[in-house]
Order: C-alpha cells, then sequence, then structure tokens
C-alpha cells in the first residue's frame, strides 16, 4: 500500500528568512517520515511564489530524504542548504528481514567506482566503500547513481544490492493532474478547511476505503493559499460538494481551528495520523 503525500511549490513562501523555511521544511519531512510516506512530490504553484529561488523546496526536501551518511557526498556545498543544520533529524527507521537470506538492513548507497569486472564500489555509510558484485539481472549502475544494499553482516562485510526501495521516502517533481493519475495513487485526498469534517464515524468509511483502494494521496496547499486557491476552485463548490477539483475526497481534518492559519507542516501531522490508523 503506498502513500504518497503532494506539498505545493510555494509553500514556505511566509517564512521571514532562508533559515526558517529550511526549518519548516524539515517538518514537512519529518511528517513524511513519521507517518512513514513512500514518496514525497513537490507540485508546481507558479502563482504562489514566493522569495526563494525556483527548485529550493525540492532540494532542501530531496536532502533531508538523504540518509546522513551520504550528504556530504552527495551534496556537497549549496547555497539552498546553508541554513541544512536547523531542520530536525529525521531518524529513519532501518528496514530488517528474517532468516538466512533476507536478513540485515537495507541502505541507500552511493556508486563511487565501476570496474571493468563486473564490479562496482559503493559508499553506504559503513567505514569504508564496499565492493560489490552486480547480479546477471541487474544493469550496472553509474558511477554516482544512487542503489539499494543490503547489508547482512558488518564483521566480515557482508552486503548484496537489491531490487528494493530504501528506508525513507522518495522526493520528486509532477504536476498535480499527473500525480493523481498514478497507478498507484490510490484514494486521492485534498485535506482543506473547506473540505467534510473528518468525524470518528466518517473516519473509519474512509480508511476501509483507503485500504480498497491499495494507497492514498494526500494533497496539502500552502499558508493562506490553501487548495482552492491554488487550484483556481471556488471554496463554496467545495464545501457544497458541486466541484471536486478531481479528489476523491475533501476533508478538513482540524475542524474548529483555534488558529486562523494552520501551517502546512501542522495540516501534515493533523491530517496522516487519523489518515494512516488501521482498522485493528
Amino acid at each position: 500500500m503506498t502513500t504518497s503525500v503532494l506539498v505545493p511549490s510555494s509553500l514556505a513562501r511566509e517564512a521571514e528568512d532562508r533559515r526558517e523555511a529550511t526549518r519548516k521544511l524539515g517538518y514537512v519531512a519529518r511528517a513524511a517520515t513519521v507517518f512513514r510516506a513512500d514518496r514525497l512530490t513537490v507540485f508546481p504553484d507558479p502563482d504562489g511564489k514566493g522569495k526563494w529561488e525556483d527548485g529550493f523546496v525540492e532540494t532542501v526536501l530531496r536532502y533531508a530524504a538523504t540518509p546522513p551518511y551520504l550528504r556530504k557526498e552527495a551534496w556537497g556545498r549549496r547555497d539552498e542548504l546553508e541554513y541544512a543544520g536547523v531542520m530536525p533529524p529525521l531518524r529513519v527507521r532501518s528496514q530488517t528481514g528474517s532468516g538466512s537470506e533476507g536478513s540485515g538492513s537495507l541502505r541507500q548507497g552511493i556508486v563511487t567506482e565501476v570496474g571493468a569486472d563486473g564490479r562496482v564500489r559503493v559508499n553506504c555509510g559503513l567505514q569504508h566503500p564496499i565492493s560489490l558484485p552486480v547480479p546477471p539481472a541487474m544493469e550496472a549502475p553509474a558511477e554516482g547513481e544512487r542503489v539499494t544494499v543490503r547489508v547482512s553482516s558488518r564483521r566480515p562485510v557482508r552486503a548484496k544490492f537489491v531490487d528494493e526501495s530504501p528506508p525513507g521516502f522518495a522526493v520528486d517533481v509532477s504536476d498535480l493532474d499527473a500525480a493523481l493519475q498514478r497507478d498507484d495513487a490510490g484514494l486521492t485526498v485534498a485535506a482543506s478547511r473547506h473540505g467534510e469534517v473528518l468525524s470518528v464515524d466518517r473516519l473509519g468509511r474512509v480508511v476501509q476505503r483507503r485500504a480498497s483502494e491499495g494507497g492514498m494521496t494526500v494533497v496539502f496547499g500552502a499558508p493562506e493559499r490553501g487548495l482552492p486557491a491554488i487550484l483556481g476552485v471556488d471554496p463554496d463548490a467545495v464545501a457544497d460538494g458541486r466541484d471536486d477539483g478531481g479528489f476523491d475526497l475533501w476533508l478538513n481534518t482540524v475542524p474548529n481551528q483555534g488558529s486562523e492559519v494552520v501551517r502546512t507542516e501542522e495540516a501534515m501531522f493533523a491530517t496522516l495520523a487519523p489518515l494512516t490508523l488501521t482498522e485493528r
């Protein structure tokens, strides 16, 4: 079951400086991690563009999603990452398997050298890069490419390439319409104060529908620029069900909010917490 979270490129538009913008994005990444999102997609909102350069939101989120042991090699020094140190640590839980063939943990690695003997060297956060044979069914990765490695022993080092996603979430950029049409989109939910209130009774039905759809895609707006404004949809038409904007559901997960504005990162915690509950 796939969980995708979509945020607009304008979500840091109200931040007073780059430091505050980076901190905000760190909590967006933290919410995606806590609730085990598989994918965090940034969709364009050109009309809500703030003071930050194109690609700033995507770059900071991609950095946050990179394991700490790979960040220096993968990113080096970039202006957008000047205040990366203010982001809270994600502390992504390592995925472990069972049995002699599946034991160990999945780790993301970067290919540092490609040899002529069918082996490549990979930096996956161990004391030294490790040399691994490329499986016959796998295309040889290029230098600098990200790969997934299962490490079953550290002393001595035993590891192998696996065709699996590493722990944590992936970051990409996509138009909203295209993201909602993905094969694994599942139940598509717009988080908005103009949606139907997520009551206790309604939550049970939503969780059942998410399970039957095989996952969900949850979309959030930006500060002082919610999804109706981004999509050019009349909020009243959303509220009375005349315009669904291409979503299966519009949900208000913070009914009777005490603040005039619920920040995107706050809305993510408030929305993903109930929507990721299980029936048992």
